[in-house]
């Protein structure tokens, strides 16, 4: 999740190439197979670590890796929104939402105006919060997974 933050959409503090060349400078050191390991998660492009948790939890469920914060756009090419993770080819977006999503009125109307032009553009709407994680990550990959299923998307094709 560090590396996320590291390389995240607003103001990042380096470029992923700037973190590879980082990770091959310890090549031989103790830890450097872990490390190596670690970056090949890292994503850039992220805006929280709920959504590096959200994205891992996908992957770890067997699911092709979503795309991270795309802009998202209508039939007309016009942008509507930047999306938390989505699968663009099958019109799935998940959006994590943390407690400002709720506690935050200005942004909870923005977000139900924003998510209802995704959904008349055909976009499925899967949202994830903390109570997503845990002992109900299983599930929350299963919902992901119906959803993809239903879209069109085949575990063995990809």
């Amino acid at each position: 999740m560090i590396g996320d933050a590291l390389v995240c959409r607003q103001a990042p503090a380096a470029t992923l190439p700037e973190l590879a060349d980082a990770v091959s400078r310890h090549a031989g050191h103790p830890g450097a197979q872990r490390l190596r390991e670690a970056f090949s998660l890292v994503r850039p492009r992220t805006d929280s670590a709920r959504e590096t948790q959200l994205r891992l939890l996908i992957v770890r469920a067997g699911l092709p890796e979503p795309e991270v914060n795309p802009a998202l756009t209508n039939r007309f090419g016009e942008f509507l929104a930047y999306g938390d993770l989505a699968y663009r080819r099958f019109k799935i977006l998940i959006e994590y939402d943390g407690g400002q999503h709720r506690d935050d009125e200005a942004q909870y109307h923005h977000d139900i105006d924003r998510l209802e032009a995704l959904m008349a553009e055909g976009w499925r709407v899967i949202k994830v919060n903390k109570t997503h994680f845990g002992q109900a990550a299983h599930a929350t990959g299963a919902r992901i997974r119906r959803a993809l299923l239903d879209a069109g998307w085949r575990p063995d094709v990809s």
